[in-house]
């Protein structure tokens, strides 16, 4: 089994009985649940206190951070264990729930990492790379940095995907990413359509999130259009598989 993590990976979250869209939406960014590595990546050596002063502990800790990080980026890199890749993505799609791995991430271009994810063939690698982006959207720089680098439409072509995981991600990755600039790609007409499909699904997680997306993302002009192009069409993008 892989080290523990050094201090500062996203604890687990359970999804609130209230507080609002915000605080549902917010339940959906949760670390990925791991599996086992073929290749562990160690944890880092923290010095132990020895009377140094506490500013130089902390510092050595981001040190540690930031070295742990660039172990895992090199793992994926180096690795041709498919099963060591989704290890390895699903730890970063789990420091990635962290705000303070933030910088580190951006730094070691984990964002770009998983955008180019998006595109595998690998539904795992897949699932992994769009929580990771999830997690790290609510950030207002992360998020330019996504809407810079066109990173909506691969998002977009998620929803299509058979796995419910990276669905459910890719619905609520488009919220967070929504802004008054971005929502012409965001809200296009294909990704209404989509939503609401997605809202009559039995599946009540996908269909609540979806009617979520076409209430407060969507105008009403947008839904009416959305809906007659469903009456006329059964072109679409697939519901995921239970």
């Amino acid at each position: 089994m892989a080290a523990a993590p050094p201090e500062g990976a996203g604890p687990a979250v359970h999804r609130p009985q209230n507080g609002g869209v915000w605080a549902l939406l917010s339940a959906l960014r949760q670390p990925v649940p791991p599996h086992p590595s073929v290749h562990p990546v160690p944890e880092p050596t923290l010095p132990r206190g020895n009377g140094q002063p506490r500013g130089c502990v902390c510092a050595a800790m981001e040190l540690g951070r930031l070295e742990y990080l660039q172990a895992l980026v090199t793992e994926f890199q180096v690795t041709d264990s498919t099963e060591a890749k989704e290890q390895v993505l699903a730890n970063l799609a789990n420091f990635a729930y962290d705000p303070s791995n933030y910088e580190y991430l951006r730094q070691l271009q984990v964002l770009d990492l998983f955008l180019d994810m998006l595109t595998e063939e690998n539904e795992t690698l897949v699932e992994f790379a769009m929580g990771g982006l999830c997690n790290l959207c609510l950030d207002k720089t992360n998020k330019e940095y996504i809407l810079e680098a066109n990173g909506v439409e691969p998002i977009i072509n998620c929803l299509s995907s058979s796995n419910e995981e990276t669905v459910v991600s890719a619905v609520t990755t488009l919220m967070f990413l929504t802004t008054p600039r971005s929502r012409v790609q965001t809200t296009a007409l294909p990704v209404v359509e989509c939503m609401l499909r997605f809202s009559l699904s039995a599946n009540t997680r996908l269909s609540n999130l979806a009617s979520i997306f076409l209430q407060d993302y969507c105008s009403p002009p947008q839904v009416e259009e959305a809906r007659n192009l469903s009456r006329h069409t059964a072109v679409g993008i697939p519901l995921p598989k239970d």
